[in-house]
């Protein structure tokens, strides 16, 4: 093939602008400080701007700025939660640009349907982790700070579907934070309307590159973790570099 050559010589210059770009995520995951775990975790917003001029995808998007017309229902900015105290004093939600560009395409098909997304977390700092576990020490349900979680990422989000007429969310198994078996995909509902849903829930967001946890229906993540470090960044200061109020 006549183009053989000139696609020969493309890609190998394609695969070392890759590996170049690796090795520099490489070399800059180096410089971020360690936790007591051994863990490397951006925990300051110099260090987080510098990760993200080195590569935008970096970048945690607020979803409320980014999706028009996104609902959110941040549980841990309330009491009405499984610890009962307001883990998050100043809440948001945030995720990593990649993950957002996701959800705004979701958002998009389901809305053509009359359905949306309501969103219940995302990013969660690293220290808020860590209380978690303390109080839930169940790595079915809670993320070990010893390796840290897709939420502490950015890469991982906590949803359900609703009607955009009524706002009211499609009947799933449990409620959210549930740490019953009737969470996990193994259980078989007795309503097949309730299985519809969850099915229907899980293959959207896989069509769109997410990932689901079996323990908890609602829960959902991209599976490149190791290109983003652990962050524990306030979401006060997140906000203020978003331009937010």
């Amino acid at each position: 093939m006549r183009n053989t050559p000139y696609l020969r010589h493309h890609l190998k210059a394609w695969q070392m602008v890759c590996c170049l770009l690796l090795l520099h995520a490489r070399a800059f995951a180096q410089t971020i400080p360690l936790n007591k775990y051994g863990l490397p975790v951006v925990d300051n917003m110099t260090l987080y701007r510098q990760l993200v001029a080195a590569d935008s995808n970096q970048r945690l998007v607020d979803l409320r700025q980014y999706i028009p017309g996104i609902r959110t229902d941040v549980r841990y900015g309330t009491t009405d939660n499984f610890t009962h105290q307001v883990l998050y004093p100043h809440p948001r939600v945030f995720l990593r640009l990649p993950a957002a560009k996701a959800l705004k395409a979701i958002q998009a098909e389901l809305q053509a349907h009359g359905l949306g997304l309501l969103i219940f977390d995302g990013y969660r700092p690293y220290r808020i982790t860590e209380k978690m576990w303390e109080i839930v020490p169940d790595d079915r349900y809670a993320a070990d700070p010893r390796r840290g979680s897709g939420h502490n990422r950015g890469i991982a989000v906590d949803l359900t579907v609703i009607q955009l007429s009524s706002g009211q969310p499609l009947p799933m198994p449990t409620g959210y934070d549930d740490f019953t078996e009737k969470a996990h995909y193994s259980y078989q509902p007795p309503d097949s309307a309730v299985r519809a849903n969850r099915a229907f829930l899980r293959r959207t967001m896989e069509k769109y590159g997410f990932s689901a946890l079996e323990t908890e229906w609602w829960h959902f993540y991209l599976t490149d973790l190791q290109q983003y470090p652990l962050l524990d960044l306030e979401f006060e200061a997140l906000t203020r570099e978003a331009g937010g109020r």
